[in-house]
């Protein structure tokens, strides 16, 4: 029996942050070698849609004994995109050093094996946020936080211990956390729409994705010039350049009859 490529038939994941404040990789790695999630949320993300995640983060105040402060809020999780390695190692070169050289040249020679790149990215909601400081021991804070989510039975609250600055490298570390645990669900809702197949030479989901960008162009045509640089990037101009020309006609004779 012939040994299969274990690259064959795969899907990586990567996950994009925003709204993230410049950090030294010594504050970084302290946060995360000192971040527990203890609750985590029982459903996945959501693989057609966004998904809102409820975070209780405990964490006790530097250099303050027994003052535990507890900030929670909700993060607002994208839906998961799907993008081609080679748009994925595009990514990687800006900004990144020899490593990340190293790593594209490998995603290059194996390209042919990966499905796909799965991005997931996230958004802190600023308007759901709050904060406030208890005295206690934080075990105790844990315990009581934990087990008041716990009776909410809702699936998408998380509940972690962290450190009081930098708390959000702590938010990092639980959505990594929740993609790991979501990516085989989402790729199997993906395979039952069939998102990896080839149509004429393109994968369906980028078809897709295309048909979705023509209709928003059709909308609102302040997006027809983001339309035609997707067209390009995927070098599928030519393909769709009659569809695409038939757009900005309609578009511009919608605007002179408005005009007149």
């Amino acid at each position: 029996m012939t040994a299969q490529n274990p690259c064959r038939e795969t899907a990586l994941m990567v996950f994009t942050l925003l709204e993230m404040k410049d950090l030294t990789p010594f504050d970084f790695w302290y946060a995360v070698n000192n971040t527990e999630i203890v609750l985590m949320p029982s459903s996945t993300l959501e693989t057609f849609g966004t998904t809102i995640l409820n975070y209780h983060l405990v964490s006790e105040l530097m250099d303050c004994a027994n003052q535990i402060r507890i900030r929670e809020g909700r993060m607002q999780a994208h839906r998961p995109q799907i993008i081609t390695p080679e748009a994925y190692a595009e990514t990687l070169l800006e900004g990144f050093g020899q490593e990340a050289s190293r790593y594209v040249e490998w995603l290059k020679e194996h390209e042919k094996d990966i499905r796909c790149v799965l991005q997931y990215g996230y958004r802190l909601r600023q308007e759901s946020f709050s904060e406030h400081v208890v005295t206690d021991n934080i075990k105790a804070v844990t315990d009581q936080v934990k087990e008041r989510v716990a009776a909410s039975r809702d699936p998408f609250s998380a509940v972690v211990v962290g450190v009081d600055e930098p708390w959000d490298v702590c938010l990092i570390k639980l959505f990594h956390a929740v993609v790991i645990r979501s990516a085989a669900a989402n790729i199997m809702d993906l395979e039952k729409r069939r998102a990896f197949e080839n149509i004429g030479g393109v994968p369906r989901w980028l078809r897709s994705e295309i048909d979705e960008a023509f209709l928003a162009a059709s909308r609102d045509p302040s997006l027809t010039s983001a339309l035609a640089a997707k067209l390009k990037k995927y070098g599928l101009f030519d393909e769709y350049q009659d569809r695409f020309f038939a757009l900005v006609k309609a578009a511009r004779k919608k605007e002179h009859g408005q005009e007149q």
